[in-house]
Formats: structure tokens, sequence, C-alpha cells
């Protein structure tokens, strides 16, 4: 296709979208059509360094051979019946996941905030029966995010996301991270769960500090309430550990899963043991596409893939390394980088002036793709497969960048 017919087809999309899709979402003027590993091209045929993944759900990278090659043989053999009979996938797959969480039971639905509604439900049903009818009330912390339906955007303590859809769900208090004092308040025989991110993703991968996780942990034991990780954007392998929880040694009642857990076929996960894990029964809750059969393919194939290339540990290697790069720019800049931070590959620049949409926009004329969080923060989620010269072209990128702001 020759480019001024690639840029018609291109327009073409875009006006096709605004003549009959909804205006929610800002999107940038890019129609990508294709992807390979860590990179994508758009319909003009300009290669992108994808360190977005969408929004951490690539981390296997795109197209993966085996991934592709497991979903097709799996369209091509049963798509779908129902969760009514079962479903040979489904077991495996909960016993996988299980085992590199410590969790005992799974209930498999189709995003991460469907995940954390059924976390919901179940934290609400298990103070009711274990703590008194009065016990619903769900501790959650300020500039969290836990999904967009009602429940979870109310657990989702950032006023920008709940004002236009008031009233909220009753039921849930929020504190702050790292203040004890405050959640001990916060906490009361109302109280069945407290619920958080291990690393704030969509507040600017803002780390929650481990002793914090172990003094939630204690506090839930001591007053004997349930302790709920969502782990749907730092899961997966992502952080150099299966689950961002797991570095600071922490065994929550009830995980949340979801974003690369099957490779972006629309997949969650809600994972629990002890009591928890046996509190929902048959009419509690169900979930009609839930767990279907490509999606745990698709799922089995990604937690095969992880294994057989050592993407956790390549992780934690080159998220290693990356983040020694973005700390020389910090180092390098101080005036204008104010912090450099991150986890294996959920990674953040942290700018003193209000220029993370420029510096965004500069990269992506550059062909990088990242993601700006309000005004001031830089987010980097790549898939786990990039290697350090992918960390180079950022780093080198962002200081020429850094080197032109006014």
């Amino acid at each position: 296709m020759g480019s001024e017919a690639a840029e018609t087809a291109t327009q073409q999309t875009m006006d096709l979208y605004d003549a009959h899709v909804m205006g929610n979402y800002r999107r940038l003027p890019v129609v990508f059509v294709r992807g390979e590993g860590a990179r994508l091209w758009d319909a003009e045929g300009r290669e992108y360094l994808d360190f977005l993944s969408g929004i951490a759900v690539a981390g296997v990278g795109h197209a993966h051979p085996r991934v592709a090659r497991a979903i097709a043989e799996q369209a091509a053999t049963l798509l779908h019946v129902s969760n009514l009979y079962y479903n040979p996938l489904q077991g495996e797959l909960a016993r996988r996941l299980n085992a590199l969480t410590g969790m005992e039971k799974a209930f498999f639905c189709n995003s991460g905030a469907e995940a954390n509604e059924c976390a919901i439900k179940i934290a609400r049903k298990w103070g009711k029966q274990h703590r008194g009818p009065e016990c619903h009330e769900i501790v959650t912390f300020h500039g969290s995010f836990h999904g967009r339906t009602m429940a979870t955007i109310t657990a989702t303590a950032q006023p920008k996301y709940q004002a236009p859809f008031t009233p909220l769900v009753p039921g849930f208090v929020y504190a702050t991270v790292g203040d004890l004092a405050e959640l001990d308040e916060a906490i009361s025989e109302r109280t069945c769960a407290v619920m958080i991110e291990p690393i704030q993703g969509e507040s600017g991968v803002q780390i929650v500090p481990p002793e914090f996780l172990g003094a939630i942990r204690a506090l839930c034991d001591e007053v004997g309430c349930l302790m709920i990780v969502d782990e749907v954007q730092s899961g997966m392998g992502r952080t150099g550990k299966f689950l961002a929880s797991q570095h600071s040694g922490v065994l929550p009642d009830i995980v949340t899963l979801a974003k690369s857990i099957a490779a972006g076929v629309p997949m969650g996960a809600c994972l629990a043991r002890g009591d928890a894990a046996a509190t929902l029964v048959p009419g509690d809750h169900a979930s009609t596409f839930g767990g279907q059969y490509i999606a745990c393919a698709s799922a089995l194939a990604v937690l095969d893939v992880m294994e057989d290339e050592g993407l956790m540990d390549r992780a934690a290697r080159v998220g290693s390394y990356l983040l020694a790069g973005l700390r020389s720019l910090a180092d390098e800049w101080p005036e204008r980088v104010a912090e450099a931070r991150g986890v294996g590959l959920m990674a953040a620049l942290q700018f003193v002036a209000p220029c993370a949409g420029e510096v965004r926009a500069a990269l992506m004329e550059r062909g990088i793709l990242v993601n700006a969080v309000g005004d001031r923060i830089l987010r980097m989620l790549p898939p786990l497969v990039i290697d350090e010269s992918d960390c180079d072209r950022v780093v080198a990128a962002l200081r020429e960048v850094l080197a032109t702001l006014a």
C-alpha cells in the first residue's frame, strides 16, 4: 500500500470511529495493524517499540507463535459451551495459577474489574457469615484503581473517576498508603476486608512499601478480616516474581489477576484460599464467557512461554537495567526529573514540571510508545521479552527529549 493510500486508510478508520464509536477514549491518531514481540506496525508501515504493551497486557510479546498456535487450534476445535458443563482447560489453568500464587480455588471471568467484583462479593458474603450481618465494609487506599464497574469504581479511591457516577456503592472506606494508624482507625467491626494493589499502576507506578503490606497482613489477622491483593497490573511476572506482593513475603486471602494472563484474549481470575475459597456456592456468582476455551488455551500457553523462556527472571534482570538507565537521567537532569522508580518491568519517570504529555508525544514521534499519567509521570510497562538494547534506545530517546525541553 502506498503512503497516500495508507494515510487515507488511517483517516477512514478514524472517521468511522468518530461516526459510530462512543467518544469515551482520547485516542491517538495511529492505527496499529500488526505486532511481533515488542514491536508494532501501523497502517502506514511505521514500526514502533512498544513500551506499554497494551497497558501491561502483551506480557509475552505480540503475536507469540506458541500463543497464536494455541488460540488457532482451540478455535478450530471448540469455542464455547457454558459453565453449566466441565471445561478440561479450566481445571488445569486453575491448578497452575493456584500453585504459583499459594491460593486454592479460582473463579474465571473476562477482566480485572470483574475479578475485583468477584473478590468484593466473596469478602462481603464471607464477612456476614463469619463476623455478623453488618460486616460488609471494605477498606481501600487513596490513589488506587480497581476497575470501572460501579463497585470497583467506588473501591477506586480517586474522585476524578467517581464524580460523574454518584451516588456510589456504599460500604467502602479509604485510607492512606503507609499510614498504619489511619488504617487501624478505618477498620471496625463492620470491616470484612482490606484491598490493596502492591503497586498502584494507574497512579503512576506508586510502590507500596513491603513492610506496609506485611503490616496489613498482620492487622487483618489480628482483627479477623480478609486481605485482598489486586495484582491485575502488577502480577503475571511483571515485577520479577509471579506476584508483586511476593516480594514482601505476604500471602493474601484473595488475589486478582487479568491484563497479561491470556496475552490479550479477555480474561480475569479471582483466586482465593481458606474459608474465602469456599464462600461462593451455586447461584452466588457467574460469568457467561468466564474461563471459556480460547481464553484458557491462551492463558496456558502464556504460562508455558513464561516458564520456558524464563520471563520472570528476564523481567527482574532487564527491569533493573532499565531502572538504572532511568535513574541516570534523574542524576543528569535533576531540575527536570524528580524521580525514577520501578520494580521489574513496571517503571515510571516523574518530572518536576508538567511535561509528561509533551515527552510522551516526542517519544511517539521517535517510534516509542509509553503512557503519560497525569501531567508529570511517564509510565512504562513493556513486554517481558524486551532486552537491554531496547532499554538503551528508550533511555537515549528520553535523554534527547529532555535536552530539548524548554
